[in-house]
């Protein structure tokens, strides 16, 4: 069992009868997905849930997970979504899948949030992994410019395209209509004050920085065990 697995299947195990849930998005989400999907159909487990992604929408609707509209529930029971990074501080990286604006407008409407991760994620500091950053379309390259204030490598996301745009690639476009920048930093010292700055850049719709949200996170080994991390404990 992968690391990441163990961390999903322990996470939904927190789930209880006529939860709702966030269900976040990613390969460690998928098994969650799975696992979720399981405990509906060899338990009857009775949840309703949201998802932060088209792509969610989809393995839910695959896995039987009943949905429901976040305008419809306001306020969640709990939110499982993984992370690309995690401080000792359980500040996140997020945003790899490109669904941040989602997963942090779920996971900000949830009572609790459950982060789950394989043991490569746990680093001393944020930053290795470079930080998604969601722009509006318009404007761009002026968007660009001032975001090389915090690093000179400002990279667009891109997918393959036939057209010639980019060199036969074109931008990543969210679910929510946005482009993403992904800023390589190194090591992020001051996670809050980087957080505020970037999303007073003109342009910047949200940043893939999840500041003191974690309620828990669930870290998962290879060999199948796993280990709870809380705010404010070693």
């Amino acid at each position: 069992m992968e690391g990441k697995e163990a961390a999903a299947r322990q996470a939904v195990t927190l789930i209880e009868d006529g939860m709702v849930i966030g269900l976040g998005t990613g390969t460690t989400s998928a098994f969650m997905l799975q696992a979720l999907g399981e405990r509906i159909a060899n338990e009857g487990l009775r949840v309703r849930a949201v998802p932060t992604s088209v792509r969610s929408r989809e393995m839910a609707e695959q896995y039987r997970i009943p949905l429901v509209e976040l305008s419809e529930v306001v306020t969640l029971d709990m939110t499982i979504d993984g992370a690309d990074e995690v401080d000792g501080a359980l500040n996140l990286i997020k945003g790899g899948g490109g669904a941040l604006v989602r997963e942090k407008i779920v996971a900000a409407a949830s009572r609790t949030f459950v982060v789950i991760c394989d043991d490569s994620k746990i680093k001393p500091f944020l930053g290795a992994h470079p930080l998604p950053v969601a722009v509006v379309p318009f404007g761009v390259e002026s968007t660009r410019q001032k975001l090389r204030r915090f690093t000179e490598t400002v990279v667009i996301r891109l997918v393959p395209d036939d057209s010639n745009a980019y060199h036969g690639r074109t931008p990543f476009v969210t679910d929510d209509g946005l482009y993403i920048f992904d800023l390589h930093l190194g090591t992020i010292r001051d996670v809050p004050a980087l957080e505020a700055s970037l999303r007073s850049v003109v342009g910047v719709a949200e940043v893939g920085l999840f500041v003191q949200m974690a309620s828990r996170v669930i870290v998962g080994y290879a060999d199948g065990h796993t280990k709870e991390l809380l705010p404010g404990l070693p």
